[in-house]
């Protein structure tokens, strides 16, 4: 059973914050000049690290970029390591400042910008041992993934405390 009306509204703006920055991703993929993709990987380079059971990623972001995240399957740690950044997710907007962690929820997407250069470094629980394997774990391709629609479907029906 659902918990209350507040979370059906929850819900509701949930998904419309997912609808609006796909919408806006898809537009800003369209802008002259926009890095997207390879171009934006380049400038944003990346390490990957494993090491018993985790996947850990290491990305540099240069100051005053601005750009879309993936959209994320699983729960898991991201930590600002330095820099300062605005990050804009269905869960508000909020800056921060180094040093800094949050906790990334499956279906979480942002729009993030930097203020200054920065690093991020984010930690995957996952046996697999190939990048391509593990973003396939733990990347989804649109909100309706699965693991996504099962995780908010969890969020509303567990019972009040």
């Amino acid at each position: 059973m659902i918990k209350s009306i507040e979370d059906r509204t929850e819900l509701f703006e949930r998904k419309e914050f997912r609808n609006s920055i796909t919408e806006f991703h898809r537009e800003f993929e369209k802008v002259d000049g926009a890095v997207t993709g390879d171009e934006l990987e380049k400038l944003n380079p990346l390490k990957h690290i494993f090491a018993d059971g985790l996947y850990i990623r290491e990305i540099k972001v240069p100051a005053n970029q601005f750009c879309i995240t993936k959209i994320h399957k699983k729960k898991h740690p991201l930590f600002l390591l330095s820099g300062k950044i605005s990050i804009l997710s269905e869960h508000g907007k909020d800056t921060f400042t180094a040093p800094h962690y949050v906790i990334t929820l499956p279906g979480t997407q942002r729009a993030v910008y930097s203020h200054t250069d920065c690093v991020l470094v984010s930690v995957h629980a996952t046996t697999e041992t190939e990048v391509d394997k593990v973003e396939e774990e733990v990347i989804a391709k649109d909100f309706n993934d699965p693991e996504i629609t099962e995780h908010d479907m969890k969020l509303l029906m567990e019972e009040a405390e």
